[in-house]
């Protein structure tokens, strides 16, 4: 730290004999020392809904006591639904933020709770922070909704972190492991992601194993036809979203193994550990991908544990921020298994990536979104298919007043 800021001293001062005196560059060397050694405090905390995309009112009341939808009915507190922002604020002026999940349950325990933990404390002790949470949290989360939320806080904290030290925080974690990282397109038209660039696509939206036969017949032809649509070489990926139950996916993955799937993305529920092992063990046409709504180096270690998963997708958002998802990550490395975090082409995805050889992709997150502004801001550059890492201090996200005035109102 102390050499960077002598060099930082010297390109920034200016060195003239004729007005230049070593009392003069001393107490300027002094002033910049005191800065760096002067302790950070917290001093606001605000956790807010974030208004990623419109959400709709499941409207589950009108249907059949047996309807299918009842089982798909998530509510306000997870996926994109229940994004959130978490904003810290420090006695120094700078400003962190960070994307979590969990809705406006997530902000209450945050502004109940976490916030207490958090003020008046050096954010830059980020590791001990998250223990502290963890820890605190630990009789009523482990996972879900206060993970999300824990989530949010450790990315703000990375980001301030990050702009104290003047550096994209993935410079911060020993640089980037690469230059450019390979992206897939998650969405039914495969022909926009190829026109947008990716050689990797993942489709979505299937019907339920009990919608029956009919179902899986559906849920075949799509597949059948999405590997005619994008031809013999593009990767091709299914994500079931827990929609599967175990015989239900050793039968389908059979019926599509002509299309080659690259994998499937959780066929069965997070929880269903002794299903993912049997599948990993009898599906031999494809992998087995989980992770997405597993949280934390507790969750991801039973997965690796039990072999029930071939490819694991954390969620740095969700599974516990960067600090967790860092330790997931030599977890993962440890045991030769890839990660392809969920959402990973988000400028906090992307910066997890970036840190590790275990990550092989990046999950497109607001490509092509066009009108959607805060989707294109939080998404770093694609070239060729390929996203480039984030750039300025911190994550290289612009939480600025028309932003926020959108997507934040409360924060403005």
């Amino acid at each position: 730290m102390w050499r960077s800021l002598q060099a930082a001293t010297f390109s920034r001062l200016p060195f003239r004999q004729s007005s230049m005196t070593r009392r003069v560059f001393l107490t300027g060397v002094a002033a910049l020392t005191v800065r760096a050694e002067t302790k950070l405090k917290i001093v606001s905390v605000k956790a807010v809904p974030l208004r990623v995309r419109e959400g709709k009112a499941a409207g589950a009341d009108s249907l059949p006591d047996f309807d299918p939808k009842r089982w798909r009915n998530f509510g306000p507190f997870s996926q994109l639904n229940g994004a959130i922002l978490v904003r810290i604020q420090t006695d120094q002026g700078i400003t962190g933020y960070g994307m979590g999940g969990g809705g406006g349950a997530a902000c209450y325990i945050i502004e109940n709770h976490l916030r207490d933990l958090l003020i008046g404390v050096d954010p830059l002790n980020i590791e001990t922070i998250w223990e502290q949470l963890f820890a605190s949290t630990s009789f009523y989360g482990r996972r879900g909704v206060v993970i999300h939320a824990i989530s949010g806080i450790d990315l703000a904290l990375w980001d301030i972190a990050g702009k104290h030290a003047g550096k994209p925080v993935h410079r911060l974690l020993g640089g980037p492991t690469r230059d450019r990282v390979p992206g897939y397109y998650t969405g039914n038209d495969v022909e926009r992601g190829l026109k947008l660039g990716f050689s990797a696509i993942k489709i979505s939206d299937f019907a339920d194993f009990r919608q029956g036969r009919s179902g899986m017949l559906s849920n075949v032809k799509k597949i059948l036809d999405a590997r005619r649509r994008v031809g013999a070489e593009t990767l091709l990926m299914a994500d079931a979203l827990c929609a599967w139950d175990t015989a239900y996916t050793l039968e389908l993955a059979d019926r599509v193994a002509e299309a080659r799937l690259h994998f499937i993305e959780e066929p069965l529920l997070p929880d269903d550990i002794t299903g993912y092992s049997r599948l990993c063990r009898e599906v031999h046409s494809t992998r087995i991908a989980s992770g997405e709504h597993e949280a934390t180096l507790y969750g991801f270690q039973e997965l690796l544990r039990n072999h029930a998963a071939h490819i694991l997708q954390p969620d740095v958002t969700w599974s516990g921020g960067l600090t967790e998802c860092r330790r997931i990550m030599v977890a993962a490395e440890t045991a030769a298994v890839p990660v392809i975090p969920h959402r990973g082409s988000s400028v906090y995805g992307l910066t997890l990536i970036l840190s590790s050889r275990a990550s092989t992709m990046a999950e497109s997150f607001g490509t092509g979104e066009s009108g959607n502004e805060l989707m294109e801001m939080l998404t770093p550059k694609l070239e060729r298919g390929s996203y480039l890492p984030p750039q300025g201090p911190g994550f290289g996200a612009d939480f600025n007043r028309q932003i926020l005035s959108k997507y934040a109102p409360e924060l403005v």
